[in-house]
C-alpha cells in the first residue's frame, strides 16, 4: 500500500489513552493528524456546499431588477439582506443542454451535461472538487436529499446515493462502525479482494470482446476502480480517531425530524453540514431540498400543497402567494446556514464562511412552463478563496429590454428563452471549481470563467 494508506507513523489516540491508564480525552495533537491533512495547520481548507430548490421560484417576487452594488433585495430574497456583504445574487445564467423537464433540470444542475434520450450524464462539479479534496478527508463528499435523489454524479454518469435521516447522517460521519474497527477492516478487505478478482476477470474478458462492447466495459472498469479507491481510503482512515463531538452538537444534530417540521429538518441538515466542515471529515456537500416531482408541503407555515403543485399555479393568485412564501421560507433556512458558517470556526480558528463557497439555486426558473433560463442563483461565502461579494451580477443586462414585472407574460418569457445565449451556468461552476483548486479550463459546456 502507499504511504497514504499505511500512515504507520500516526499515533492512535486510543493507544495513548490505554498507555496512560486514564479515560480523560486527549486534545488533537499534530502527531494524530492523518498524512496530508497537516495543511490545515497553516491554511484553512477550501470547501463547497450546493443547495438545490426544486421547481424554480415565483420569479415576479424573486427577481432583483437592478444590477451592481446598489440593488434592492426582492421580497423572496429579503432574508439574505443581513448577509449582503458576503453574497452575490446572479441572474441570466442557463444550461443550454437542459431539456425543459423536471428530472432533467435537477440532473444537470451541477453537471452542465446534455441529457437527451441517448445521452449519459457527466461528472458533477462537486465530485470534480471531491477528487482533489478526498485525500485529506475521511469522506470525499456528503450527499443529502430530503426526497428524491442526490445532486451528485460520477465521471461515469452514475448518480451517487443520498442520505435522508439526520440520525443516519450523523452516525455515518461521526460514529464508530458497528462491530468495531477490526470487523469493519475485515469487511473492507473482503470487498477489496472481490474488486481485485473482478478486475482480473474483466481484463481477461477485454481481450475477447469487440469495439462496440469496449466502451461499456471501460465504464464498468472505471466504476470498479473508483470503488476500489474508496474502499482503500476507508481502510486507511480506520486507524485515525473520529472527531470528538460536544454534547451540545450531538443534541442539535443526532436526531430525527419529521417532514412536517420542514424548518427544523432543514436547519438540522445545515448544522450537520457545518459540523462536517468544522471537523474536516469532508470538504464538499450537496443538499437537495426535495425532488422536482415530489417537493413536499410545509404545513408549519400553512402550505399543505406540494411545491410541484404550487409551481404549476396556472395563474391562481392563492397558489402564487404560497409559492412566494415557500421560496422565502427556503431562503430563510439558507440564511441560517450562512449565519452558522459565519459563527463557527474551523480547526485553525477561522470562520468557516470565509473558506466555504455556498451556492443556492434551482435548475429551473419558472416551473409552470418548465422554463429553465434566467436561473435563480445566489453564491455566498468564499472570501478567503478570492470571491468578492456585495453586487447583483446580471448577465441579462444589455441583451434585453429590462425586467417587466408588471407584464408577467413578457417576464416569464425571459425564464424560457435566455436573453444572453453565452451566459452558461457551467461558467459559474468552472469558476467555483478553479477556486477550489481544480486545474481545468473547461467544465461541462462552459465557454469562459466568471470573474467574481
Amino acid at each position: 500500500m502507499s504511504n497514504f494508506l499505511s500512515q504507520s507513523w500516526l499515533v492512535d489516540r486510543r493507544h495513548a489513552l490505554r498507555a496512560m491508564g486514564t479515560c480523560v480525552a486527549l486534545p488533537m495533537l499534530e502527531c494524530m493528524i492523518p498524512l496530508r491533512a497537516a495543511e490545515r495547520q497553516t491554511a484553512s481548507p477550501k470547501r463547497s456546499a450546493f443547495v438545490y430548490l426544486a421547481n424554480g421560484v415565483h420569479s415576479l417576487n424573486y427577481q432583483i431588477t437592478t444590477p451592481g452594488r446598489d440593488y434592492e433585495f426582492s421580497r423572496s430574497l429579503k432574508p439574505l439582506e443581513k448577509h449582503r456583504d458576503v453574497i452575490t445574487p446572479i441572474s441570466g445564467l442557463h444550461h443550454p443542454g437542459a431539456i425543459s423537464h423536471h428530472h432533467n433540470c435537477i440532473s444537470v444542475w451541477l453537471t452542465g451535461g446534455k441529457l437527451g434520450p441517448s445521452d449519459r450524464n457527466t461528472i458533477s462539479v462537486d465530485q470534480q472538487m471531491a477528487a482533489i479534496t478526498a485525500e485529506h478527508t475521511r469522506y470525499p463528499s456528503m450527499e443529502v436529499a430530503l426526497t428524491g435523489e442526490s445532486l451528485s454524479w460520477t465521471a461515469d454518469g452514475v448518480r451517487l446515493p443520498s442520505m435522508r435521516r439526520c440520525s443516519e447522517i450523523f452516525a455515518s460521519l461521526f460514529e464508530q462502525p458497528k462491530g468495531g474497527v477490526a470487523a469493519q477492516r475485515r469487511a473492507l478487505r473482503r470487498k477489496a479482494s472481490v474488486l481485485d478478482d473482478n478486475l482480473a476477470e474483466v481484463r481477461r474478458l477485454e481481450r475477447q470482446i469487440g469495439a462496440a462492447d469496449r466502451g461499456r466495459l471501460d465504464q464498468y472498469l472505471t466504476s470498479v476502480r473508483e470503488a476500489e479507491i474508496r474502499t482503500r481510503r476507508a481502510d486507511a482512515w480506520l486507524d485515525t480517531p473520529l472527531p470528538e463531538i460536544s454534547e451540545s452538537d450531538k443534541k442539535r444534530t443526532n436526531r430525527d425530524v419529521p417532514k412536517t417540521q420542514a424548518g427544523d429538518y432543514f436547519r438540522t441538515v445545515y448544522d450537520l453540514m457545518v459540523l462536517a466542515f468544522q471537523t474536516d471529515v469532508t470538504r464538499v456537500a450537496t443538499f437537495s431540498l426535495g425532488g422536482e416531482g415530489d417537493a413536499f408541503a410545509i404545513p408549519e407555515i400553512g402550505i399543505t400543497e406540494s411545491r410541484h403543485q404550487l409551481s404549476h399555479h396556472g395563474g391562481d393568485l392563492g397558489y402564487m402567494e404560497k409559492l412566494t412564501n415557500y421560496d422565502t421560507f427556503a431562503i430563510e433556512q439558507f440564511s441560517y446556514f450562512l449565519t452558522r458558517l459565519a459563527e463557527t470556526n474551523d480547526l485553525n480558528g477561522r470562520p468557516l464562511l470565509g473558506s466555504t463557497m455556498a451556492l443556492f439555486g434551482s435548475g429551473m426558473s419558472y416551473g409552470h412552463s418548465h422554463g429553465n433560463a434566467n436561473l435563480p442563483l445566489v453564491l455566498a461565502g468564499g472570501s478567503d478563496l478570492g470571491l468578492k461579494h456585495g453586487s447583483h451580477v446580471d448577465f441579462n443586462q444589455g441583451h434585453f429590454e429590462g425586467y417587466q414585472l408588471d407584464e408577467p407574460g413578457k417576464h416569464y418569457s425571459l425564464c424560457s428563452r435566455p436573453a444572453n445565449s453565452d451566459a452558461h451556468m457551467s461558467n459559474l461552476l468552472l469558476t467555483m471549481a478553479q477556486r477550489m483548486g481544480v486545474e481545468t479550463d473547461q467544465f461541462g459546456d462552459s465557454n469562459k470563467s466568471i470573474e467574481l
